[in-house]
């Protein structure tokens, strides 16, 4: 890795575009002083912004489209209408010629893995790839996917995700050994559909010294920490994160209505606002942003499309870690060690009941 890291960003991307991914880049670059920038999109909009952060205005490149994928393109209706012309396939491309080291956008999801995957391509024995993010937990923080890239999987594609996410795992907490756990509607080693079944028999026969698998984990368990990384197809786990998040502004309305209710829960949250401030900022999705598309030759980081300038900061940030890091070396490390460490449990399907 060179010294600095280089951050392609789709400055077109998100409901609101530059006005919050230039201040968001220059959060990140106080926090990362190492970072260089790229700023696709187009010069008319991202010059005033620019010219309010001075620090981050000497560090970043600015090329110029006016092509912005929008909110509710098809990727396909994207890949056909902006296609080498938008600011969010060039950031990709920035990274595909070694012009960047990750890109990030705030854009159409469906519209980002579609390029991701056609400019990047996936990494070898990966099929499809998938949407990771950190996901605060009591017990600190996991690693969750796929949270929504493709729909579906077989025993062999969870198995995959599992490596993946340990590596993730093992780049942002430090950790030798991530544990593993399968999202399932129940933790006994019988129930599910017959592919998770079979990824648990594949996960327990690789018997991996990068990753240790603990088992089938329920929907509750996500939020309790149950594991380092928890795996599951992403129609279940984008379902999963839309729900956490719906409960976390209710509750956050909740508390709200309830602090506000009479004269004496006023008084009583005058005296306890440091507290909620804290339970604010942990309920608080734009803490947490920045999900990470696993698979492809490269790093790309997709941000929330609604965030504000702090939350798309968080995104870049995991993007420089990602970077920083070296993410792809240690995913391909993972895949494959002693050959390859998918063959060698595709070798034991015997072992599920």
């Amino acid at each position: 890795m060179p010294h600095k890291v280089r951050i392609a960003l789709d400055a077109m991307g998100g409901d609101v575009g530059a006005s919050v991914v230039i201040p968001g880049a220059a959060i990140s670059l106080s926090r990362h002083p190492d970072s260089e920038f790229l700023l696709f999109g187009d010069q008319a909009r991202i010059e005033p912004e620019l010219a309010r952060h001075p620090a981050l205005k000497a560090v970043s490149k600015v090329v110029h489209t006016d092509v912005a994928v929008k909110n509710d393109d098809k990727p396909s209706q994207a890949l056909r209408r902006t296609r080498r012309a938008s600011s969010m396939w060039m950031a990709i491309d920035a990274v595909k010629h070694g012009e960047a080291d990750v890109a990030v956008s705030a854009g159409n999801t469906g519209a980002l893995m579609a390029m991701g995957r056609l400019n990047l391509r996936t990494l070898p024995g990966v099929d499809r790839p998938a949407l990771a993010a950190v996901w605060p937990t009591l017990r600190g923080d996991s690693v969750v996917l796929d949270l929504g890239a493709t729909i579906g999987g077989d025993a062999r594609h969870l198995t995959t995700l599992a490596v993946m996410g340990s590596a993730m795992a093992s780049v942002l907490f430090n950790l030798e050994r991530p544990t593993v756990g399968l999202l399932n509607i129940g933790e006994e080693e019988v129930k599910g559909h017959e592919e998770i079944r079979e990824a648990a028999g594949m996960l327990r026969a690789m018997n991996s010294r990068q990753f240790a698998y603990i088992g089938f984990v329920e929907g509750d368990g996500i939020g309790k920490g149950a594991a380092d990384v928890i795996v599951s197809e992403g129609f279940c786990g984008n379902i999963a994160l839309k729900t956490a998040e719906g409960t976390a502004r209710q509750m956050f309305s909740f508390l709200r209505e309830a602090m506000s209710s009479s004269l004496l829960a006023r008084i009583g949250y005058l005296f306890a606002r440091g507290a909620f401030r804290k339970l604010r900022d942990k309920l608080d999705p734009n803490k947490s942003n920045g999900g990470v598309l696993l698979g492809l030759q490269g790093v790309v980081v997709k941000s929330h499309g609604g965030t504000n300038a702090e939350g798309f900061a968080y995104a870049v940030d995991v993007g420089y870690e990602m970077a920083h890091y070296d993410l792809l070396t240690k995913i391909n490390q993972m895949l494959n060690r002693d050959g390859s460490a998918l063959v060698q449990a595709q070798t034991a399907p015997e072992d599920v009941s």
